[in-house]
């Protein structure tokens, strides 16, 4: 409109339809009034934002994915039309999906093979959703991007550019433009979007099996041009070294490390989560320091091993240059000492090297420095400089690990801090209630053995009732419907499960392995051989899952993992996050891990909400925000079922998170890390 018709616009008209819309009532009365709001004047015509037009840019917190999640919990009915989709974006969905289905809601689906983007795997996942049909589309070059949504009387609609893909949908870097608007079902708009989907939806052809199968070969034979395409570039292979920089959080932390020595500094600590790079880190910071000697502790040769690998990868020189000092090797003369605390502590074995032998010592998982075998070596050696890493440095015990380092923390970044900034592989969380049994006997026999591991009380007259319970076939049959509805990311599975005990994971393992998914049990009475063997044979494909117990909280690094199973009642923040943390490097053909957690009633299960979010507020409103919201954290998502939520609120309701037991604990972990009595501003 020109600035001429826009000064001759007969405002009095509008007024006079204004007035006929204050006449009508509901829904009506808002889409109409939004209509004005929107396309005429805001200021003149205020509405209800609900039903206003409106721009999703994933910009500035306006994330796409959270209005495609807010307007599929609200509706009746839904279609989607869409050209790419993901598995990571559709594993987000599947929650969503499998609770409207819980209440009849039905919905649509019409994609296409447009540039093979869509892999076999994505339309395999689709059909295994209950209320989901899905058509491909009989069009050259379909290329659309509509998600409509039924509603009591009206419709609302997004069109754009936003593909269902994580990161079209979730990632703020992508500068997508989707306009969302509503209107009543006899608008033109309406019958406009629908004619045209009905119309590609009667000529479009049912997902089946055997489409897939015919599919499949036909992608296979594009992958390898695919693959150029959808990374932008293609791919060169050079020959010669593979050279390895410090990513962003590494620089960082490199720079920090070392403006500590120019300071006078002799120790510092970095507290960096797992999967960020620590070890990486160290590698780079003893690359800068160019020690005469070097001395790595750790508490697991399978650690050392790794670590070894990692150093010689950034370091360079001869193998010889990088010695192991275990009960197996004793390789004293190396310019790289890698060791175990357990070993170096003999006072036999200490006495082979001077105090000042190493002028660079590095300990990894340093949170266990308080046992009495890593202070016997801190004793003994005097180097230049003493590098701590740890994800946890918080304690349980009265071992204060800032301390040690003279409270100088040269680095941190936290699990939800590394998730957003891209850091780690996302998590798709979703809390699923567990299995409840016929038999209300059997369920309280479960509840009471539960609450007494929770109490760290005896539990043997329940144990060998509640282990047949928890390990049978009806139980076992009801956790695999659901790790293969929720699925997991990439072409083979290599799961992890958690349990509470060892005959538990050893019957969960034979049970798995007879309903066809192979698995073998790993517990503390496993010696490293076995579990170095175990690890390599799930990292093969060899079999489906490990099943364990608390060996695999921390020292463990299997990048492949892209399930993790949660069947064990939570009873720390810390452990959680370490086992969750089991899945969350990245690796190659992996987008994501999926978590599910089969949550029961169990008395900690407030714990849940503050461990995924990482939030120390003592604050119940936070915890039921995370469970109402079901927030983002960078592109990794948390979603529960109905039943799963209202187990965690029991919880809430029954626990003071604010008593004075709980805040005695925030209290010594704040005076802990700064040295002092704490003030208001330290926490």
């Amino acid at each position: 409109m020109s600035t001429n018709q826009h000064q001759d616009f007969d405002y009095g008209q509008l007024s006079s339809l204004a007035s006929a819309i204050q006449k009508e009532t509901g829904v009506a009365r808002e889409v109409a009034g939004a209509v004005l709001n929107g396309y005429v004047n805001s200021d003149q015509f205020p509405t209800a934002a609900k039903y206003a037009p409106r721009l999703l840019t994933n910009q500035f917190g306006n994330q796409i994915y959270d209005q495609i999640k807010t307007e599929l919990e609200e509706c009746q009915s839904f279609t989607f039309a869409v050209a790419f989709i993901t598995d990571a974006m559709l594993s987000n969905l599947k929650p969503i999906f499998l609770r409207l289905a819980n209440h009849g809601v039905q919905g649509r689906l019409l994609t296409s093979t447009y540039l093979c983007f869509n892999s076999p795997k994505v339309f395999h996942e689709l059909l295994k959703i209950p209320n989901l049909e899905v058509r491909l589309a009989d069009v050259d070059g379909f290329h659309q991007k509509g998600y409509i949504y039924e509603k009591e009387g009206y419709q609302t609609i997004i069109i754009g550019s936003a593909n269902l893909t994580e990161k079209a949908l979730m990632k703020n870097q992508n500068y997508e433009w989707s306009l969302q608007i509503s209107s009543l079902d006899n608008g033109e708009i309406v019958h406009q979007v629908s004619e045209n989907v009905e119309t590609e939806w009667r000529a479009a052809q049912a997902l089946t099996e055997g489409w897939i199968e015919l599919y499949a070969s036909k992608y296979a034979e594009a992958k390898p041009a695919l693959q150029q395409i959808h990374s932008g570039h293609v791919i060169v292979d050079r020959p010669g070294k593979q050279t390895i920089k410090p990513n962003q959080m590494q620089r960082d932390a490199l720079g920090q490390i070392q403006n500590l020595r120019n300071h006078g500094a002799d120790r510092g600590l970095v507290v960096s989560a797992t999967g960020t790079g620590k070890t990486y880190l160290a590698a780079f910071d003893v690359q800068n320091y160019r020690p005469k000697r070097m001395l790595f502790i750790a508490h697991r040769e399978q650690i050392l091993n790794k670590s070894r690998q990692s150093f010689q990868r950034i370091l360079g020189g001869p193998d010889q240059d990088f010695g192991l000092f275990t009960g197996n090797h004793h390789e004293t003369d190396a310019k790289y000492v890698f060791a175990t605390n357990q070993t170096l502590a003999k006072e036999a074995n200490l006495k082979q090297f001077k105090p000042d032998q190493f002028d660079y010592i590095l300990i990894d998982e340093v949170h266990h420095v308080g046992a009495s075998t890593y202070q016997r070596i801190l004793d003994y050696f005097k180097p230049q400089f003493f590098l701590g890493m740890t994800a946890t440095p918080e304690r349980n015990d009265d071992f204060n690990v800032f301390e040690l380092f003279h409270y100088q923390i040269a680095y941190e970044i936290r699990l939800q801090d590394a998730l957003l900034e891209g850091m780690l592989c996302p998590f798709h969380y979703v809390g699923v209630h567990d299995f409840e049994f016929k038999n209300d006997a059997d369920n309280e026999v479960i509840n009471q053995y539960n609450a007494a591991l929770a109490k760290n009380k005896s539990a043997n007259d329940l144990e060998q009732r509640a282990l047949s319970l928890l390990s049978s076939q009806e139980r076992v049959k009801y956790i695999l419907q659901a790790t293969d509805y929720y699925g997991y990311s990439g072409d083979v599975l290599h799961g992890l499960v958690f349990c509470s005990n060892r005959q538990e994971a050893k019957e969960i393992a034979a049970k798995f392995t007879q309903q066809g998914h192979p698995a073998k049990a790993l517990t503390g009475e496993d010696s490293q051989t076995i579990r170095e063997a175990v690890v390599a044979e799930l990292e093969a494909g060899k079999i489906d899952y490990i099943v364990t117990v608390d060996i695999f909280n921390e020292g463990i690094d299997i990048p492949c993992v892209n399930q993790v199973v949660f069947l064990r009642n939570t009873n720390s923040s810390i452990i959680y996050t370490q086992q969750l943390g089991r899945g969350l490097r990245k690796a190659s053909n992996k987008d994501y891990v999926e978590i599910i957690d089969f949550i029961g009633n169990y008395q900690n299960n407030y714990l849940i909400p503050i461990a995924l979010t990482g939030d120390n507020s003592a604050s119940k409103d936070n915890a039921r925000g995370t469970i109402n919201t079901e927030p983002t954290i960078g592109l990794s998502t948390i979603a529960f079922d109905e039943v799963a939520k209202e187990k965690i609120y029991e919880s809430l309701r029954q626990v003071k998170l604010d008593e004075m037991r709980r805040l005695k604990g925030i209290y010594q972990n704040i005076k802990q890390r700064v040295g002092r009595i704490p003030r208001l501003e330290d926490f």
